[in-house]
């Protein structure tokens, strides 16, 4: 019996996408396989006090050796390849799907003279149009409900049919618009059969035609203001959008394919594949290796198309995010015809993003494995240390960034890390404004200058106590700039001008991945496997991360503040009060006067004023009878746009 403790994964190694899972024991079998919303929150559910589990979910878990996930884009996604691996591995432990039922299909009859679509588990006829299968019969029963009212084909039984032509009455679908009804002469046989094939064409990804048609037609609606048939239309479209939420995991029957995705950075490649038959996916498998050479993306698709296809046999078709860069060879290598291609729209293209995501995910996981390798952030430090000649390793390293917006919304951002690792509680941001922010150097000036003002100036210890302070732990030893020779040097002249000599200083330029120390002419360029350089990109991208999210927080903001300028008397003070009330114009634009007037500086005057500024400006935008998103010239009633 396993300890579960023995291959628990770190919570923060687990994304929170949804996906499936999967346990194996020590043999490597497959022997639970789940789906999940949430991976990390699911899968941290089964290592918990083992006493409070469920007695089969605890047997599952002590007869586990080790877990694994793959991510996916929806729920229905991961829904749909819990089952196909489910199918696949017939795991010991799961019992969902594990009784060989037959799962629904949506079919288009179309060998016969009068074609109808209905569900069924049953074998289909040769000639049928096939759509699934579909995990859950409530799914495929809804978007037939909604396909039927854009393309309202015959879906009753032949019984029903044969009744309905000798009544000479259709059914009740007839006569709610969500059939044709060819039974009683309401559209001809021939017009029918065209529409059943659009109904399929439809559902075999050919969207675009019939989702333009209907948006070229609720325009030419609206702007003859027959605005019920482009109320109709509108819905139509809706419709049809919904049905456009597809599962990217299951692609036509007849599909064989590979699909490889690839996600690298300076140091690292990940390399994920996807092997689909028939339309499922029937396997997946996937490396990290390192990058010791100038390798670009082509080179590595290359080395592994040679690695899965040198000894086995290909399938007929291999879908990859980039070419090889020696095409013809790969193809001859492969030695039999495959159509090698980077899908360019699609289902195809959808679910080669997914696998891209899982190769993304799985460098991701490598990273923070290596990053939580005790002996390897020891020997990154000491190894930066010696590159920087510092006297000893660098516990504490400060790093700084800078992001804006063609000069607009400038911002500084610090992050820290400790012994190797972030320290997220000691990340500071940095507002810029005034002369500070017209260009980089200045930026990174006043921030680094701020920033080395708290360690000349520690806090009193009375003012630790005040409520909400916030102090660092201790001075670094390292501040790390983002940036070459120039924010190096505006960096060095803060402390010059500080008189700062304690603390060491360095750059890292995005181009090349070099170091550059402060008056040096030539940067230090660290080896391409050193663990110090993996670090110092660790650093680098982090800060750069948390500029960039406190940036486009500030624009936001400031987006926000302008739709409140030219209300007289509502200055900056007032509007960042407002914004910090309500957050949005919209929650503003909502409020009620008194709501209004809770703001400190905010009177009856010019609560009333702030209402009727903000709810003119909403009345230029409004809308046309029953919900047509349009926009409207308020004098004289014309539609302008879409």
């Amino acid at each position: 019996m396993a300890d579960p403790s023995t291959y628990r994964p770190a919570a923060g190694t687990i994304p929170t996408r949804p996906g499936v899972y999967r346990f194996r024991d020590e043999h490597g079998r497959v022997i639970y396989v789940g789906k999940a919303k949430n991976l990390r929150s699911r899968l941290s559910s089964y290592f918990q006090d083992i006493t409070a589990l469920h007695e089969r979910t605890r047997r599952m878990v002590t007869t586990a050796a080790s877990v694994e996930w793959t991510v996916v884009g929806t729920e229905v996604e991961a829904l749909t390849l819990e089952y196909t691996w489910i199918k696949e591995f017939a795991p010991r432990f799961n019992v969902k799907f594990r009784d060989d039922k037959s799962y629904p299909y949506l079919v288009i009859t179309m060998g016969e003279k009068v074609p109808r679509v209905h569900i069924t588990r049953r074998p289909r006829a040769k000639g049928d149009r096939t759509f699934g299968p579909y995990p859950q019969v409530g799914a495929i029963r809804e978007t037939l409900d909604l396909m039927l009212r854009v393309f309202p084909i015959r879906s009753c039984t032949p019984g029903v049919y044969r009744r309905a032509e000798r009544s000479g009455r259709p059914c009740l679908l007839g006569f709610i618009g969500k059939c044709a009804a060819p039974c009683v002469g309401d559209i001809s046989v021939d017009d029918h059969r065209e529409l059943a094939g659009q109904f399929a064409d439809f559902m075999a990804g050919n969207t675009a035609t019939y989702t333009r048609r209907i948006e070229q037609q609720m325009r030419e609606a609206a702007a003859a203001m027959d605005y019920e048939t482009a109320a109709g239309l509108r819905d139509d479209l809706q419709a049809l959008t919904k049905v456009m939420e597809k599962n990217s995991v299951v692609l036509s029957d007849a599909t064989d394919a590979d699909l490889i995705g690839l996600a690298q950075d300076e140091l690292e490649a990940s390399v994920q594949v996807f092997h689909v038959r028939g339309g499922r996916i029937r396997g997946q498998r996937g490396w990290t290796a390192e990058i010791l050479d100038a390798s670009g993306p082509g080179e590595l698709i290359e080395r592994a198309l040679t690695t899965l296809y040198t000894e086995g046999a290909a399938p007929k078709e291999i879908l990859v995010p980039v070419h090889p860069s020696s095409r013809e060879q790969v193809l001859e290598l492969i030695g039999r015809p495959v159509d090698l291609r980077i899908p360019q729209r699609g289902e195809k293209k959808d679910l080669l993003a997914t696998v891209t995501e899982n190769a993304q995910e799985a460098l991701r996981l490598h990273r923070l494995k290596r990053t939580g390798d005790l002996t390897a952030r020891t020997k990154a430090l000491e190894d930066l240390g010696e590159a920087l000649e510092l006297a000893e390793p660098p516990l504490r390293i400060e790093a700084f960034d800078i992001s804006h917006s063609h000069g607009t919304n400038v911002v500084g951002s610090q992050v820290v890390f400790e012994d190797g690792l972030p320290k997220k509680s000691e990340y500071r941001r940095y507002s810029v404004s005034g002369e500070a922010a017209r260009d980089d150097t200045a930026s990174m000036y006043d921030v680094i200058t701020r920033r080395l003002k708290h360690h000349l100036d520690p806090p009193e210890p009375a003012d630790e106590e005040q409520p909400g302070f916030k102090r660092f732990a201790y001075p670094p030893s390292l501040i790390l700039v983002d940036g070459g020779a120039p924010q190096v040097a505006a960096a060095q002249r803060a402390f010059d001008d500080l008189g700062i000599t304690d603390i060491a200083l360095a750059g890292i330029a995005k181009r090349l991945e070099e170091i550059w120390l402060p008056g040096d002419d030539y940067p230090v360029i660290l080896p391409r496997t050193s663990e110090a350089l993996f670090l110092v990109q660790r650093l680098r991208d982090e800060a750069h991360r948390f500029a960039l999210s406190y940036h486009r927080s500030k624009r936001g903001r400031a987006m926000q503040a302008s739709a409140l300028d030219g209300i007289a008397g509502l200055g900056p003070a007032r509007r960042r009060a407002l914004l910090d009330r309500f957050v949005t114009v919209s929650a503003i634009r909502e409020a009620s006067e008194e709501e209004l007037q809770e703001v400190q500086g905010i009177g009856p005057a010019l609560a009333a004023q702030i209402t009727a500024a903000l709810r003119s400006e909403q009345a230029t935008e409004s809308a046309t009878p029953d919900g047509l998103d349009v926009t409207v010239d308020m004098a004289t009633g014309e539609i302008l746009e879409d």
